[in-house]
């Protein structure tokens, strides 16, 4: 079984006197350890397919499956705890928190947990240790380059272990060094980690990165880059 297995999945939104539907009939396997890059021009639905995996909306039609559990099923609170345990989102613009130091917007989603403080703290230091900000732990958003903030917020996404890591955009503020440093942490996290990376791009160096290449093109998920 793949880890998220996708089948027949359509998506609506009302917008004003039409119907949007940025998935129709989606089907797709994500193997466990993949980096699986989805491509497509703004307003396909690329961040709807994302939210969906991530457990933060729910598809009209169709079933999604995700890591053994019917997310179209499953109720707000189960969501909840799934979109704890299962899938860290990591965001174009970051979301950070800046009256909070990286250590504190990392330790956010531990508060979630039922975990002694000593277990809080060795689960953050190793997140930052992980993006290589541990000496950055004490320093507020604002005190932090683009690509800092940005590996901030992937600390953030990994500090509870999820088997998932969806990624909107990731590299789409950062300049070609930072992006490219934050590709290969995103690289390390599947090689090293074991983490199955879910991305939505625009740019074909980021693509490149995958092991495969998705496309949604009028609802329907097709392979390889336009």
């Amino acid at each position: 079984m793949a880890l998220i297995e996708l089948r027949n999945v359509t998506k609506r939104y009302r917008k004003g006197d039409h119907e949007i539907s940025p998935l129709v009939n989606a089907s797709v396997d994500v193997e466990a350890g993949e980096f699986f890059v989805l491509l497509g021009p703004s307003g396909s639905g690329k961040t709807t397919l994302l939210n969906l995996i991530a457990g933060i909306d729910h598809a009209d039609e169709g079933s999604l499956v995700v890591d053994g559990q019917d997310l179209t099923a499953l109720s707000q609170s189960a969501l909840a705890r799934f979109r704890a345990q299962t899938s860290g989102y990591v965001f174009q613009q970051h979301h950070l928190i800046p009256v909070l130091t990286a250590y504190e917007n990392v330790e956010l989603p531990l508060h979630l947990f039922s975990m002694t403080r000593a277990d809080r703290h060795r689960r953050i230091a190793v997140a930052l240790s992980a993006v290589g900000l541990a000496d950055r732990a004490d320093h507020s958003p604002k005190q932090l380059s683009g690509g800092q903030e940005q590996r901030v917020a992937i600390a953030r996404a990994i500090v509870a272990d999820p088997k998932i890591i969806v990624a909107d955009e990731p590299t789409g503020n950062l300049d070609h060094d930072s992006a490219e440093g934050v590709l290969d942490l995103i690289e390390r996290l599947r090689t090293e980690f074991g983490k199955t990376i879910v991305m939505v791009t625009h740019d074909p160096r980021a693509a490149a990165r995958g092991t495969r290449v998705l496309r949604l093109d009028k609802g329907q998920l097709k392979e390889g880059a336009p």
